[in-house]
């Protein structure tokens, strides 16, 4: 029988059973000793108790005791009805009090099932003084003893039973909350990947497809008067196009960028100039000063990332006649400039970024500055050319998913 409001758990229900075997061996045992002893009216203890299990079996069938609390007190009326019948034929029915002071504890509120067990108590200890034809104060201690320790056991068991329900209950939300920080880490991990891709993509793939477009628009209008020149711009696009396929491989096998295998940053960067004055046109310096150490190889790629993006902005907008990049290994740091003296900007008035054109430059270099613990500046004024700064520490911090960046 479902004693509780929740659904039975296997120790619920082992106690269930168990209180049951108690009532039917009293009820054995009741009649039992009734022909045993020679008490008069044997047959009718015998129907007595019969009868008296037929209502307690019914409880345990009718689905609405474990639901109700009237149809429980409904049904705990009609067990104590025969029960007295039976104790006033038999003095050994005094010993049912006990599982009925359980049954009435477990399933009537808490002031009414200490009423009920009180009652209980009374009826038990007039019923069996009445058998003895005496009173006596161990009459009276016996069942109201039993009523003590039956309360002290129901309300023990309860606190127990509340105490598992809130473990379980907490335990229940710390599962759920589990999964949902399982989940939240999951889509931060996805957007950070995507930003990742994202910015690699605009560091490497675009600025070289935006390079080959360039050089073909060159080689276009310097045809049919200069084949030479043309020629010359369309090599320089086939070699940009033999780079940016080998980023791509890199990119999709996550690998470092070609232009680090085998070579220092410096080496790196040194080539990176090199190669901006050949097909753009622009004066590019690069200048290392400091001792080298080595680095980190999320460092080197973040460094050379913004070189490559600065330099590709440089020309595509700033119409520069130079561009140096430097970098400095000084303590505990490493820091990378590129400057030009071309047309400037305000920073203060940039747009934000529009996947659409591209504009992810600034934004991008930030945050993969800022995602190593270092600071990224801009300084820049119309006219006056543009100063950019990363500054990376050379004990960093660990990684984590950039911050949102604005230009």
């Amino acid at each position: 029988m479902n004693t509780t409001a929740s659904a039975p758990t296997p120790t619920t229900r082992a106690l269930a059973w168990c209180l049951h075997l108690l009532v039917a061996g009293l009820l054995v045992l009741v009649p039992v000793r009734a022909a045993a002893g020679g008490a008069p009216h044997p047959a009718a203890v015998v129907a007595g108790a019969a009868l008296c299990g037929l209502v307690y079996a019914a409880g345990p069938l009718l689905p609405a005791v474990g639901r109700s609390r009237r149809a429980a007190a409904l049904w705990l009326a009609a067990v104590g009805g025969v029960w007295l019948v039976l104790l006033a034929l038999s003095a050994d029915a005094v010993w049912l009090a006990f599982p009925l002071y359980l049954l009435q504890l477990h399933l009537l509120p808490r002031t009414a099932g200490v009423a009920a067990v009180g009652v209980t108590a009374a009826a038990a200890a007039g019923g069996f003084a009445a058998h003895q034809e005496s009173f006596g104060t161990a009459m009276v201690l016996g069942p109201f003893l039993g009523a003590a320790v039956a309360v002290a056991v129901v309300r023990g068991y309860q606190a127990l039973y509340r105490e598992s329900e809130e473990r379980r209950r907490l335990i229940g939300e710390l599962t759920a909350t589990r999964a949902d920080l399982a989940a939240a880490q999951h889509t931060a991990g996805v957007l950070a990947e995507r930003e990742r891709l994202a910015r690699e993509i605009h560091d490497t793939l675009a600025q070289g497809l935006s390079s080959i477009q360039l050089l073909l628009r060159a080689a276009e209008r310097t045809l049919p008067g200069a084949p030479g020149d043309a020629s010359r711009y369309v090599g320089q696009a086939r070699r940009a196009a033999v780079d940016n396929l080998a980023e791509a491989r890199r990119f999709v096998a996550a690998l470092a960028p070609p232009a680090l295998e085998g070579a220092t940053l410096a080496d790196a960067l040194a080539r990176l100039c090199a190669a901006t004055g050949t097909r753009d046109g622009t004066a590019a310096r690069f200048r290392l000063t400091g001792e080298p150490v080595p680095l980190p190889t999320a460092h080197d790629v973040a460094l050379l990332r913004v070189a490559q993006s600065a330099l590709a902005n440089t020309v595509r907008h700033a119409g520069p006649a130079r561009a140096d990049v430097s970098l400095v290994h000084a303590g505990d740091r490493v820091t990378l400039s590129v400057t030009d003296d071309g047309r400037g900007f305000d920073p203060e008035r940039l747009p934000p970024p529009d996947p659409r054109t591209g504009g992810y430059g600034l934004s991008t270099m930030r945050a993969r500055v800022q995602a190593l613990g270092g600071t990224f500046t801009v300084a820049s004024a119309p006219g006056r050319g543009t100063a950019l700064t990363a500054v990376l520490p050379l004990d960093p911090l660990p990684f984590r998913p950039a911050p949102e960046a604005r230009p």
